[in-house]
């Protein structure tokens, strides 16, 4: 049996234990693994310094070296976090709905947890502690398989969550970590049908289409994040050039970052150049069609693929449309249905745009960067599905769960 079968196949004995615990056994453990985490910062920094090290010699870019960092103060909201999750209501035995039938049987729809939850992930170690709150919490096993950038501070975080979880009275293998960087390794994990319940991969599109194409077990598709903000003819352009360089500048490494700006034609030559002005400011390049180009001299032509491409880095597309029709349409058939934003003080546009752009979270008048777990108030995200099955948008507890029928009865049987 190989090392990512038997880590497997652990996990999924843990899994049966972590469906019966009780509501505080559960929020216990996240508890006592937020105080781990905190007593034990200094070893995670020691180790997470090994990966900058590496990563630096490696020539990553500054937003991966960005999302790879933990400092004291990242391990202290990581631990909030963990305590945010288990201030939520258990998901576990929800009677989801219930009714009786005429022959006197009653039948319930109850959630339970779907039973072992594996993730590939990229560079985020954030993502370690994050996912498996989330999967205790749901009564989940994990099973973790990071990058090799990050294989360090993984192993302390693991080891400090198995630590943590054995003093819980859970068992240890309800975090299960895949201490192997290599392809065939990840690609074994792909394969564990009834071991794994389901796949998630949160990273970039190459990860993604990876183990949608390779993977016998279900996947939930997430992370891809090529948003857009549309400023509308009748947008307030203080409120949208506010929007667009948070969305764009706050952290552009992120997947909820903007990475395309509509602007309607009818208010382009006012906007452009006072947005175009700050955004070069901050670093900013910006990449513009040809009507961008002759109100933002200094703009790059923007190719086909600079449309559809999630740049992670301080580079805009910026494209004139001359109606919102226009804009939806881009919307739709270039972006990764994540999360886009329309900037408008038009009631009836506004409501077009919510109805009719294919996406997972939609804003009006507000910045993309709010599509998260914790910022919506679930406490943290497992990802966030850029799918239409099972679940949409950030995943929490909740969306751990499957449901089943329980259905009561007085010795009915069927004619």
């Amino acid at each position: 049996m190989s090392d990512v079968e038997l880590v497997a196949r652990k996990a999924k004995e843990a899994s049966f234990v972590l469906a019966s615990a009780s509501t505080l056994v559960r929020n216990n453990a996240l508890l006592t693994m937020a105080k781990g985490l905190e007593s034990k910062a200094g070893r995670v920094i020691e180790e997470n310094k090994k990966d900058l090290d590496k990563g630096r010699k490696n020539g990553l870019s500054d937003a991966l070296i960005d999302r790879l960092t933990l400092d004291r103060r990242r391990i202290i909201e990581m631990a909030q976090g963990l305590r945010e999750v288990a201030a939520l209501p258990d998901p576990l035995g929800e009677i989801v709905e219930g009714w009786t039938l005429p022959n006197g049987l009653i039948i319930e729809k109850v959630r339970v947890p779907l039973g072992v939850v594996g993730i590939i992930y990229e560079a985020r170690p954030n993502v370690t502690v994050d996912t498996a709150g989330l999967c205790i919490k749901s009564g989940n096993s994990v099973v973790l398989r990071g990058s090799s950038s990050a294989m360090n501070s993984n192993r302390a975080l693991v080891s400090i969550i198995r630590e943590m979880l054995k003093e819980s009275g859970l068992p240890a293998d309800s975090a299960g970590l895949i201490d192997s960087p290599s392809r065939e390794a990840a690609k074994e994990l792909m394969k564990l049908n009834g071991l794994i319940d389901v796949l998630i991969p949160r990273g970039g599109a190459g990860l993604i289409s990876t183990v949608v194409e390779n993977s016998a077990v279900p996947v939930i598709e997430t992370g891809l994040g090529n948003c857009h903000v549309y400023v509308d003819l009748e947008a307030d352009l203080e409120v949208a050039q506010r929007i667009i360089i948070n969305a764009k500048t706050q952290r552009p490494g992120v997947c909820n970052a903007c990475e395309t700006v509509l602007v309607h034609s009818g208010i382009a030559e006012e906007f452009l150049p006072k947005i175009a002005m700050e955004l070069e400011e901050k670093g900013v390049e910006i990449r513009g069609c040809e009507r961008t180009r002759k109100i933002v001299p200094g703009a790059i032509e923007a190719t086909e693929d600079d449309w559809k491409t999630e740049y992670l880095d301080l580079i805009l597309a910026v494209k004139v449309v001359d109606d919102l029709d226009e804009a939806i349409g881009h919307i739709n058939k270039y972006g990764s249905k994540h999360s886009d934003a329309i900037v408008t003080d038009s009631y009836k546009n506004s409501q077009r745009f919510t109805k009719e752009v294919d996406s997972a979270c939609v804003y009006v008048n507000a910045s993309t960067r709010f599509t998260d777990g914790g910022q919506f108030g679930l406490g943290a995200e497992i990802g966030i599905s850029t799918q239409k099955l099972h679940a949409r948008g950030p995943m929490s507890v909740t969306e751990l769960t499957s449901a089943k029928f329980v259905i009561r009865g007085s010795g009915q049987v069927r004619d």
